[in-house]
């Protein structure tokens, strides 16, 4: 399956609720499928089904191909532990996502290309690796250059509305920190990992 490239909150549509947690969704006014058939189409899930809806809600929130995903779950297994807690915490670890989380980035898709295009630096190397996976007590910086970028001026000057208590910023910093390892409780994003299981596991 290729990369989505059209309008993200179609997909909320698609899944029944807002994976990004925007309060101007489409989805919290019509929480059914774009399209005519949209309403008419809606059917019970089956347990198959819903467990489909959970995984995909997930992967889209992370911005993730199957491949990717799979090979996360699969990691959180070996860790032992609570699988579920396990994967959201490798998840939430990732370069990509610790850029968003940290105000840089209006988005997780726009935090990648910031990666991506080598713009970050983890305790002040270059790091262009989205899946780059962070720790505690490393130091996720803006390379001088880029301080320019309008993206990062403009996510420097003011800190995220929620900053999530396993990092640390400044307002007016190109820099942050992972203080501590995320856990279910501390994570914004708030998703069913039971069904994520159970799809895999089949």
């Amino acid at each position: 399956m290729a990369k989505y490239m059209g309008p993200r909150h179609k997909l909320c549509r698609r899944l029944g609720s807002c994976i990004w947690g925007s309060p101007k969704c489409p989805s919290l006014k019509r929480a059914y499928g774009a399209g005519p058939h949209g309403q008419t189409l809606r059917k019970k899930l089956s347990v198959y089904g819903a467990q489909l809806q959970d995984k995909q809600k997930i992967r889209t929130h992370y911005g993730l191909m199957e491949r990717q995903m799979r090979k996360t779950f699969k990691e959180a297994q070996r860790m032992g532990g609570v699988t579920g807690t396990n994967l959201l915490m490798l998840l939430e670890s990732r370069l990509d996502c610790i850029v968003y989380r940290l105000g840089f980035a209006p988005t997780i898709m726009a935090a990648r290309q910031l990666v991506n295009h080598g713009h970050m630096l983890v305790n002040g190397k270059k790091v262009d690796i989205p899946s780059f996976r962070v720790m505690p007590g490393m130091v996720v910086s803006v390379k001088e250059r880029s301080k320019k970028v309008p993206m990062l001026a403009e996510g420097a000057e003011v800190l995220p509305t929620v900053l999530p208590e396993y990092l640390s910023r400044e307002a007016k910093s190109f820099e942050g920190r992972m203080t501590t390892l995320p856990n279910a409780e501390t994570i914004p994003f708030k998703a069913d990992t039971a069904g994520v299981i159970g799809f895999y596991s089949r």
